[in-house]
């Protein structure tokens, strides 16, 4: 049994530190804006006053938070974890955040004589609560040998892509591929919706071609179904394609395609689709084409 710190018990968090709990770890953790949730209590989880504390307590410290000024904060603000930390102990960001900062944080952890592994996933809701997640890493041999069982308790293709940085580079590829999946998967539908087809046999017969995709098996169906509950939120979804068309910048390299994306969801937030699933991007199609999909 491993102390296993967990920061972060969103969405994701909250059945990815079950799963841990689950499997014979002790979980710490602190509150944010509610109580944790009460499997996790039930459970033995212990509730720190701040991060600074759950890294004391902990020999692992997991973070799966926002964005990457609220990795900053949790890892290097008042009270942060890196002040609990002593060495040897290890740390693991399962957020979606910048590979250029997350280099930067490493480093610091590094200095500190403590592992620091960056391990975003992709799955969502679904794939955290089943334990089904694709997990990132990027690591030190080291650090990957330290956070692999853990890794393999909470999802089903852990790979190491490569040093500290590279599995938020893979996140943010994974990131461009699903919107821009998505964004297919929106127009065509809407496109034989509009020229009078049935949309779910059309999604049917889609699903026995090479257009079959998980997106169009998944968000295909929450597209004609009109079930926009996240899943991942479009302003989450809005984030990581901010952080990939600033890195394209910063790399010279050209993602037509990924801005036309963020626009459409940018049309979807002022519309009051923030908070939908990032499937709810068919909706500014939808807008453009007067037309709504329907079973």
């Amino acid at each position: 049994m491993s102390k296993i710190g967990f920061i972060g018990l969103g969405i994701m968090g909250a059945p990815m530190a079950g799963h841990l709990q689950q499997a014979g770890h002790q979980i710490f953790t602190v509150e944010h804006s509610k109580p944790i949730p009460k499997e996790l209590a039930d459970g033995g989880a212990e509730v720190c006053a701040n991060p600074a504390e759950v890294a004391k307590q902990a020999d692992i410290i997991i973070t799966i938070v926002p964005d990457t000024p609220d990795v900053e904060k949790v890892l290097f603000g008042d009270n942060g974890v890196a002040e609990g930390l002593s060495a040897g102990k290890t740390v693991i960001d399962m957020s979606s955040i910048e590979p250029i900062a997350t280099k930067g944080f490493a480093q610091k952890i590094n200095d500190l004589g403590c592992e620091y592994v960056d391990a975003p996933v992709s799955g969502g809701e679904a794939g955290a609560k089943n334990a089904a997640l694709t997990i990132m890493v990027g690591a030190t041999d080291k650090g990957f040998e330290t956070a692999k069982p853990l890794f393999e308790i909470m999802g089903k293709t852990v790979t190491h892509v490569g040093g500290n940085g590279d599995g938020q580079t893979c996140k943010v590829a994974n990131q461009i591929i699903v919107a821009l999946t998505i964004e297919a998967v929106g127009e065509g539908l809407l496109f034989a919706s509009k020229a009078g087809a049935d949309v779910s046999k059309v999604r049917e017969a889609l699903l026995g071609g090479l257009a079959q995709s998980k997106i169009l098996e998944m968000h295909g169906e929450r597209m004609i179904k009109r079930t926009f509950d996240p899943g991942f939120r479009i302003e989450l979804h809005q984030k990581d394609l901010n952080l990939a068309l600033q890195g394209a910048r910063q790399i010279g390299v050209s993602l037509p395609n990924t801005a036309t994306a963020q626009e459409l969801f940018n049309a979807c937030s002022a519309n009051g689709g923030a908070g939908w699933d990032h499937s709810g991007m068919v909706r500014a199609l939808e807008l453009l084409a007067k037309h709504e999909i329907s079973e």
